[in-house]
């Protein structure tokens, strides 16, 4: 959000950290009101698919603000580019300042609860549960579909004709 805030622009790498929060429809309006080059479908239809809402099954690919980060920018260039308070934090802890003793913390001038917030949600855990959720989710739309002869996967329906529906609300009539 930083680096949207700074340039007008966002790389597409900061989408997944801002998912994690779930926080989906706040992150929507956000980068709808400040993109520059922001297009609402682009944006809705990006958000949905990453927060596994639409157009993408695979609910249990969880993408990690730490592991992500850690594995695309081990320095963490980017997060101290574009949150400048944490810049001074070692490697190991840029993307888990919180993790860092309270001595790392003074000597960054940087203390987590005071300059910086503490998580809003612990990742290992809220993952888990929500990959949970999403399977049960899909597994109760299997099951409905497989209960209704008009959803049966693979049975394509016969969709009505003009002349059909015509005469159908002739009959009505």
């Amino acid at each position: 959000m930083h680096e949207m805030k700074t340039t007008e622009f966002n790389s597409t790498l900061p989408h997944p950290f801002s998912t994690e929060c779930s926080l989906f429809r706040l992150s929507l309006k956000v980068f709808e009101e400040l993109l520059l080059d922001g297009d609402w479908a682009l944006n809705a239809g990006n958000w949905q698919w990453l927060s596994a809402s639409a157009f993408f099954h695979q609910f249990f690919r969880v993408y990690s603000p730490v592991a992500f980060g850690k594995k695309t920018d081990k320095n963490g260039d980017y997060i101290k580019k574009y949150l400048p308070l944490l810049k001074k934090f070692p490697a190991e802890y840029i993307y888990e300042p919180w993790k860092a003793p309270r001595s790392v913390q003074q000597a960054a001038g940087c203390i987590v609860g005071k300059d910086y917030p503490h998580p809003i949600a612990q990742h290992e855990v809220i993952s888990k549960k929500n990959i949970q959720r999403m399977k049960l989710a899909y597994a109760k739309k299997s099951a409905d579909a497989a209960g209704s002869p008009d959803k049966k996967q693979g049975v394509k329906r016969k969709a009505p004709s003009v002349v059909d529906m015509l005469r159908k609300k002739d009959r009505r009539k």
